[in-house]
């Protein structure tokens, strides 16, 4: 018979390998829309706007750099992902060590259950923020050579060939700093949009009512709990998320408080109102991409778990 501490121990590492191939799962399908909000919400405030919409932003991408422009900077989320979502669901099985019960789920204490779930942000944001500095910075450059071509330079062209290069070039300009540019905010972002995600995928999960048994709320079940706590994960956090980004692509020096430099220069130049629709520019990409992804993230994590079981149980 197993000891206690080695059942959870064997758990943590199936959750662990599990949480990879969930990530793998997400980023295949949610990139493109990805790409979008990322160009939306990094867009400069001309009149007329360079992109009306969501359906604009994609229509636009594919007739000047092909369907596969949609799937721009994926190299570097791809190449982290497995990583950086095993680290997620390694440190959700952590806090659940640190703030759960032997009856949490049971009784559904969403509270600790969702800081079990913030605590994944920890371990996941020192992949998460430089991945994230070069993915934003590849989604972005399309509209910085079009730019320079309508200001007269003809022969403008990327400034980067993918993420390694862009690597290379932030740690000559300012060292591990200018790579890690956006750590605070994006372990800030992750840790709250990771307390309602769990807390929504363990609710509805639990909740419904065509379960195949207690753990198991069978396919639709748990592509549906998947896809609301993707949505539930974005809603809070969509603010922060905006400003992560302008601060990851922005010039060096630019913003030298980070996202309070940031917030303060929104508020600034679009006032209260304006400075809302701002910050949540792009919601409308990332509410379409939120459900998809995730839906597929937890039926790849759920997948690898049964595997896992049937092969080490």
């Amino acid at each position: 018979m197993e000891s206690s501490s080695w059942a959870k121990t064997k758990q943590t590492i199936k959750d662990t390998v599990a949480g990879g191939v969930g990530g793998t799962c997400l980023v295949l399908v949610g990139h493109p829309l990805d790409t979008i909000k990322v160009k939306l919400q990094t867009m400069s405030g001309t009149s007329p706007p360079l992109y009306t919409g969501t359906l604009d932003c994609a229509m636009k991408t594919v007739k000047s750099d092909g369907f596969f422009g949609l799937y721009r900077g994926m190299l570097a989320p791809l190449v982290g992902v497995t990583p950086m979502y095993s680290l997620c669901f390694f440190g959700y099985s952590i806090g659940k060590m640190i703030f759960t019960g032997p009856n949490s789920f049971k009784d559904l204490d969403l509270i600790p259950i969702g800081l079990a779930g913030a605590t994944s942000g920890l371990f996941t944001t020192p992949i998460l923020a430089p991945l994230e500095r070069a993915k934003c910075i590849l989604q972005i450059q399309g509209e910085q050579v079009k730019a320079a071509k309508a200001a007269g330079n003809p022969v403008a062209a990327p400034k980067f060939r993918g993420p390694w290069d862009v690597y290379r070039h932030l740690y000559n300009e300012g060292g591990l700093a200018s790579v890690n540019r956006g750590f605070f905010s994006t372990m800030l972002r992750d840790s709250l949009a990771s307390f309602f995600y769990f807390t929504t995928y363990e609710y509805i999960k639990a909740k419904w009512p065509y379960r195949k048994s207690a753990t198991d709320a069978g396919l639709v079940g748990t592509l549906f709990a998947g896809g609301m706590a993707g949505i539930a994960n974005w809603l809070g956090c969509i603010p922060i998320d905006t400003m992560k980004s302008k601060l990851q692509t922005a010039p060096e020096g630019k913003y030298p408080r980070g996202i309070r430099s940031v917030f303060a220069e929104i508020i600034r130049e679009n006032g209260t109102s304006g400075s809302l629709r701002v910050l949540y520019r792009g919601v409308g990409p990332i509410m379409i991409r939120a459900f998809p992804a995730n839906a597929a993230c937890f039926y790849g994590y759920e997948s690898a778990s049964k595997f896992l079981n049937s092969v080490w149980p």
